[in-house]
């Protein structure tokens, strides 16, 4: 009885240490990710840090897993606009992650930014 009471504690602590990374990246609105991502790049462009208000980067030029690890490393230099970045709240992000996520180039629809 002991041994599958311990089993069982670290069958359930094995599973919440594999997901917890998984669960951390929460699933946004993807449709005001969408107008989030597109926003970043504006406000950078009226700062004059590019030349065009449209993304560095569209949603299908990574896969569903690229884009998880970048949002889960929350290093987001190679998008551009790091001042924009770091001003954005964990909703925010999340409804990015979401849109770029949804929209992957390993998704049923990938987009592109236009």
């Amino acid at each position: 009885m002991l041994k599958k009471t311990i089993a069982g504690i670290l069958a359930a602590l094995f599973t919440c240490i594999t997901l917890a990374p998984a669960l951390a990246l929460d699933k946004g609105n993807d449709r005001k990710g969408k107008y989030t991502y597109r926003n970043v790049y504006k406000s950078c462009l009226q700062r004059g840090a590019v030349d065009s208000s449209r993304p560095k980067l569209n949603p299908d030029v990574k896969t569903r897993a690229q884009w998880t690890r970048l949002f889960e490393k929350e290093d987001f230099g190679e998008l551009g606009c790091p001042e924009e970045w770091g001003k954005l709240s964990r909703e925010e992000l999340s409804d990015i992650y979401s849109y770029l996520w949804e929209h992957a180039a390993d998704s049923p629809t990938p987009a592109k930014c236009k």
